[in-house]
């Protein structure tokens, strides 16, 4: 027979917690390579903060960060409207605090040229988020990119 108790409760709680922020990095990467700007809002706050430039210095270029849902959603949408990309996340690992948490995670983005397929650029970064509890779902308040690997052609992102 198995016995239930509070302390199965709070891993239950605990663990469903930690699938819902984990799930907010797929809304975030699923909004991108799908372009479906409403996805990709909803894994956001408003108020969210995403620096691109510890992986972008890294790769050559500039990256400014960016501050607020929808700058964020227009800008990465008109950033990436010449590409197609796939983002893959892997190993998760979250730490909770209340109605806040801490992820971090690997995740490596594909970024191919729509006119020229041959051309991509492939980065393995590491992502720090911080994410908070609106309601009874998880959004990214601040994530910050690092980069450690990278194979291709960076111009690739710029369009050219």
């Amino acid at each position: 027979m198995i016995s239930y108790n509070r302390d199965d409760d709070t891993l239950l709680k605990d663990t469903a917690n930690k699938i819902a922020v984990v799930d907010a990095l797929y809304r975030f990467a699923a909004g991108i390579d799908l372009r479906d700007q409403d996805l990709l809002a909803s894994a956001l706050a408003e108020d969210a903060v995403s620096d691109f430039g510890p992986a972008a210095a890294k790769a050559g270029f500039e990256y400014p960060v960016l501050e607020g849902r929808l700058n964020i959603v227009a800008v990465l949408s008109e950033a990436l409207k010449l590409l197609d990309t796939t983002h893959s996340v892997s190993n998760p690992r979250v730490t909770l605090d209340g109605d806040r948490a801490r992820l971090d995670a690997l995740v490596e983005a594909q970024h191919v040229s729509r006119s020229d397929p041959s051309r991509h650029f492939l980065m393995k970064n590491r992502y720090d988020v911080e994410l908070v509890r609106q309601g009874d779902v998880w959004v990214i308040q601040r994530t910050t990119v690092d980069n450690v690997w990278r194979s291709g052609d960076p111009a690739v992102l710029s369009g050219s």
